[in-house]
């Protein structure tokens, strides 16, 4: 590993996004270097990464095998575009994400973002009624408390408020479902919640209201950036045989929870249902280069493609869909994921893991602890008037430790890379019971 980049001089050019920009600049924590479970700042310390970046470095950090192929690919080919013209890569990296998909989704529509593939494959659903000839079904439906990125698309169907509030009206035709959160009965869930699965019936309601204007349901199979909300059990197989039954398209945003999170390739295996389109991105290419995608259904593609005159048959698409680059880093993160059964690993740690977090109970302030597979939710108590301050203060406290956690309100959410080992889970959390303790006041 090279020497970490020195310290910025001016910091007022750069707008961060979700950041207080303000409190950030006056205090700036820096990440100037990478490798393995550790980043480094720009004078050496070493951070153990709790978070895998930002829920997307699930491979570990600077893998040569990523990096090599990402540097012979732009030595050959630096970019090439897909509008009516191909490259070899992008198409043998569709057919490696379409080996890990569930049966019958095997066909992919590359994006550089989890936000554009929320947006595209709500665009997939909307043209693939209306080349079935249900042009009605313009209705989409998210739920509360449901993050599926900043376009307008993805907002609409959001579920978060402070997400929303300053950007006025949004799409016309969105509905949410409620939330599954139900702390009264569900508080220190290990895994899976017992109460919640009715919920998904709220579906039954807008079926009622809106009759067959609704054209699919998109649902994170573990909600995330909202504080980590792991689905009731029985409750996503009670939404998927709702859509087959209303016939509404089901749309699984496993931005978050694809590529072994939950300790198999894609969330819906390991919940035992299969929607109609899966949006992904951030672990497809260990976040070495910015893509996304979205897999679709036999029956979604063949209705655009068939349904359509000669010709484009889905006006969408992007400058960098499918990049060189980007293509090279997926096909070498897959076969590192094959190689080393990441979501084995994942799967082999969550015990461990689990009984990690949980021991977090009873420590000032904790008023939930949350899990499934190598994510936690862990939810402080609000100081009074001061919203977000007390998680923001443990993770200022974590990073000055040696270790970097993510806050969302006042939930602090862990998502460590895969590869982590048992000793560098201790560490994650006992500097963490630590951070909390000092925030007891």
């Amino acid at each position: 590993m090279n020497a970490p980049a020195p310290r910025p001089n001016n910091l007022a050019p750069f707008w961060m996004p979700f950041t207080d920009n303000r409190s950030y600049k006056a205090a700036p924590r820096m990440l100037a270097a990478a490798k393995g479970m550790y980043y480094y700042t720009p004078e050496g310390q070493e951070i153990l990464d709790g978070t895998s970046g930002l829920w997307c470095v699930n491979a570990g950090h600077g893998r040569r095998e990523i990096t090599e192929a990402i540097q012979k690919q732009a030595a050959e080919l630096d970019y090439a575009p897909t509008f009516q013209m191909g490259h070899p890569l992008a198409f043998q990296a569709a057919a490696k994400v379409a080996e890990l998909t569930p049966p019958g989704l095997d066909h992919i529509f590359f994006t550089n973002s989890g936000s554009e593939s929320d947006d595209t494959a709500l665009k997939v659903a909307l043209a693939y009624q209306r080349a079935r000839g249900q042009a009605q079904r313009v209705r989409l439906v998210g739920r509360e408390r449901a993050y599926h990125g900043v376009g307008f698309g993805g907002l609409s169907v959001c579920g978060i408020g402070a997400d929303r509030w300053q950007f006025g009206a949004l799409l016309p035709y969105a509905s949410h479902l409620p939330h599954t959160y139900i702390p009264e009965k569900n508080a220190f869930s290990r895994g899976q919640p017992a109460f919640g699965a009715e919920r998904a019936d709220a579906l039954e309601n807008l079926v009622q209201l809106y009759g067959d204007t609704i054209a699919a349901v998109i649902v994170e199979p573990m909600s995330g950036s909202t504080g980590v909300l792991p689905p009731p059990k029985g409750y996503l197989e009670r939404l998927r045989a709702l859509c087959t039954k209303h016939d509404i398209l089901m749309i699984a945003d496993e931005v978050i929870t694809g590529f072994g999170r939950l300790g198999a390739p894609f969330a819906v295996e390991r919940f035992g249902i299969v929607p109609d389109i899966i949006a992904m991105a951030k672990g497809l290419t260990n976040a070495a280069v910015p893509m996304g995608g979205v897999a679709v259904s036999d029956k979604v593609y063949t209705a655009i493609v068939e349904g359509m005159p000669a010709g484009i048959e889905f006006f969408h698409g992007y400058t960098y869909s499918g990049h060189p680059l980007a293509a090279a880093a997926a096909c070498a993160t897959i076969d590192l994921h094959r190689a080393e059964d990441l979501p084995g690993r994942a799967k082999a740690m969550e015990g461990y893991f689990e009984d990690a977090a949980h021991a977090l109970k009873g420590l000032p302030n904790v008023i939930d602890i949350r899990n499934i597979g190598l994510v936690a939710g862990i939810e402080l108590q609000p100081r009074p008037g001061k919203p977000t301050d007390r998680a923001v203060r443990v993770m200022q406290r974590c990073f000055d430790a040696g270790v970097l956690i993510r806050t969302t309100g006042d939930i602090i959410a862990l998502s460590p890379p895969l590869i982590i080992e048992k000793a560098q889970v201790d560490r994650l959390f006992s500097v963490l019971a630590e951070a909390i303790h000092a925030e007891a006041a």
